[in-house]
């Protein structure tokens, strides 16, 4: 079975090598990815490793690795002597890696080749691998269990949408799930999930979501108008802030913004498409309905601030708590259309109402809790416009809506400490 998954990675390399070679022809911003994902590195890039034992984490993309930040902040605090790595598969993820201060050692994470797994092993010699959320490399799996590096999985979670299909290989995940250490899963749901898919039970606990314990670093103390002066907002507008939205929702959202417009002239929007890769189309979008924008990246050569009823496109990374902050109301993207929705909490953490569409999969429990505590609303396309109008119109219900996401948020904290003490037991057997 290795060896076939070995020969389709393979295959796979024989495409993925000549496209990145190509991206870095054209400039692309992946210049060392190629070689780290063989696992072959630079003279000096480990250099931050020697003599120190290390813990090696793993996050696939933005969200993962957001998620991550305050079990990395804990484990830097409880061992201080440890080394921290930092993988990523993506390079919006790997950008957001390299601003987190407590990690020493920001790497591509290596192609699932046994032969690249085996020597990025032998060079980083972790301690432990701790994989965020539920990526299960096969090989990566296999060749610590057999080096008898001890594998975690943190904040794991078993999508709606993931949990069919893993239940129809799931005599081949079995011997894969048994080769972890520990599975720290966020819900009981997927705790029963991942019992299901074969785990052992005696290794699965319920130790919550990461994401509860999330911090505004930053941020810090600056107020909602010195936020809006870094991104030239009109201190006296309303401000909107759509983020993380996905084609089909940016139609609706912009058809909602001009029905707004009509009612209230003083309102901004601020549009995050959850891949920036996409702002060009959303752009041209956008001026194909007349609308006046103006892209992140064209902020510092604009003289004056943005007008009321203008858009401002977001085609950077890493910036949308800032721009919540900003906002008076947030809707999360990803919910209006069959994606499964994105992180509700990020706009709680800020104080700030956050309204979601019907498609919430990958957040259910998350987001009917938000609601139940008064936190959020979930809307449908057609009463989008209705709601956003309400909280615009009440700054009593969004300074309520706020408060209480907040004191959600913080009512489910800890889950950070019970990953560390798990992580702190397998360490000291």
């Amino acid at each position: 079975m290795y060896l076939l998954y070995d020969l389709i990675w393979l295959f796979c390399c024989l495409l993925l090598v000549p496209w990145y070679l190509w991206r870095r022809h054209c400039g692309g911003k992946n210049r060392q990815g190629l070689r780290e994902r063989l696992g072959w590195y630079a003279r000096g890039r480990l250099a931050p490793l020697e003599n120190r034992p290390v813990l090696w984490l793993h996050a696939v993309s933005v969200g993962e690795t957001r998620a991550a930040i305050s079990l990395i902040r804990a484990l830097k605090k409880a061992f201080p002597e440890y080394a921290l790595v930092l993988s990523n598969v993506t390079e919006t993820g790997h950008a957001i890696a390299r601003e987190i201060a407590e990690i020493d050692l920001c790497l591509f994470f290596p192609f699932d080749i046994s032969l690249a797994v085996r020597r990025v092993l032998r060079q980083l010699r972790p301690a432990m691998v701790v994989i965020v959320e539920t990526e299960i490399w096969p090989n990566l799996v296999r060749c610590a269990h057999r080096a008898s590096i001890p594998l975690v999985l943190v904040n794991g979670r078993i999508s709606d949408r993931s949990f069919p299909r893993y239940h129809k290989i799931r005599s081949l995940l079995r011997p894969v799930l048994n080769r972890f250490a520990f599975l720290c899963m966020q819900t009981r749901q997927d705790r029963e999930r991942i019992l299901a898919l074969g785990a052992s039970p005696e290794r699965v606990e319920v130790s919550g979501n990461l994401k509860f314990d999330m911090s505004c670093d930053g941020i810090g103390n600056r107020s909602s108008q010195e936020m809006r002066a870094v991104y030239k907002l009109p201190a006296d507008a309303l401000v909107w802030v759509a983020g993380s939205t996905h084609p089909g929702e940016e139609e609706q959202i912009l058809e909602t913004f001009e029905k707004i417009q009509r009612q209230n002239t003083g309102v901004c929007l601020v549009l995050a498409p959850r891949h920036s890769g996409r702002c060009p189309e959303v752009g041209q979008l956008m001026t194909s309905r007349g609308l006046g924008w103006t892209a992140r990246t064209d902020l510092d050569r604009r003289k004056t601030p943005l007008q009321t009823g203008e858009v401002l496109l977001v085609d950077t990374v890493g910036e949308l708590l800032n721009l919540y902050a900003a906002g008076d109301v947030v809707f999360v993207g990803g919910s209006l259309v069959p994606v499964g929705g994105h992180n509700v909490l990020e706009a709680a953490l800020l104080k700030k109402p956050v309204l979601f569409g019907p498609h919430m999969e990958n957040f259910r429990e998350i987001a009917h809790l938000l609601v139940e505590a008064g936190g959020g609303r979930m809307v449908q396309a057609e009463d989008l416009g209705d709601a956003m109008s309400a909280l615009l119109a009440d700054r009593q219900l969004r300074q309520s809506m706020g408060e209480a996401g907040f004191r959600f948020l913080r009512q489910h904290a800890g889950a950070t400490q019970r990953t560390v003490e798990v992580m702190r037991r397998l360490l000291r057997s």
